[in-house]
């Protein structure tokens, strides 16, 4: 793992050094507002921004896939009128999704969806198929999502296959347990990426994440810009990943 501040970044890595699957964990954006005597929400939106600009770079970069932990299943304890301000910010966020079509981007929503009102489910659902014949970049959204809670739902469809005679428990591999978690078909993180000085998971991907990489940073999410992701993947290329070898 690396903890590490601003520097001077030198030239990118070629593409066959770079991660093919980046996942963020959007964290600083209350702390962002608050040193400037903000309202948290305003730190939101200011992070919502720096979400459409790494987006955008990563898809000229040709990153094949991209995911953001946005809201947490936890999330929904912060105060109401935090949590009412996020959702605000998510429905317009699908409202203006269409600006991302010209980058051919498949947008996937991770998490389960039942916590949400029925008209903000369905236009989640509307994106999902609307970009599902996109290939250029897979871009994928965790939302009202926990590593834990997924992998207890993939865990209840293994069993109901078992208890229904279709799925044979002692011939179940790792590789068919993961075509039950919401990442089903996307490769594993190669390079997690976590702002504003955290040094944890906080429950993200806790699955596919076991061979990543981690990239930790005292940036806070709003001030997270390319030139700070240039940082990342050069110091993911300098890494020497064996997968348990030698």
């Amino acid at each position: 793992m690396a903890f590490l501040s601003k520097q001077t970044a030198p030239s990118l890595p070629p593409p066959e050094k770079r991660p093919r699957h980046i996942g963020f964990i959007l964290d600083g954006n209350g702390r962002w507002a608050k040193k400037r005597g903000l309202p948290r929400k305003l730190g939101h939106r200011e992070g919502a921004k720096t979400f459409k600009t790494i987006a955008r770079y990563c898809r000229n970069l040709n990153i094949p896939y991209i995911s953001f932990y946005a809201f947490s299943t936890e999330n929904w304890k912060r105060p109401k009128d935090e949590v009412d301000a996020l959702m605000k910010l998510f429905d317009q966020y699908i409202n203006d999704v269409r600006e991302f079509f010209d980058l051919e981007t498949k947008l996937i929503f991770l998490g389960d969806k039942e916590r949400f009102t029925p008209e903000l489910r369905e236009k989640m659902l509307a994106v999902e198929r609307d970009t599902a014949h996109f290939d250029k970049m897979t871009m994928m959204i965790a939302i009202n999502y926990g590593g834990r809670d997924e992998i207890v739902h993939a865990a209840k469809q293994v069993a109901q296959l078992a208890k229904d005679g279709q799925l044979d428990p002692d011939t179940l591999t790792e590789e068919q347990f993961a075509q039950y978690l919401y990442t089903a078909g996307v490769p594993d993180v190669d390079l997690l990426i976590r702002p504003s000085g955290e040094l944890r998971l906080s429950n993200y991907m806790i699955w596919q994440c076991a061979y990543a990489e981690f990239y930790f940073t005292n940036v806070l999410w709003p001030d997270f810009s390319p030139k700070e992701l240039d940082k990342a993947l050069i110091d993911f290329a300098g890494r020497g990943r064996r997968f348990g070898g030698v």
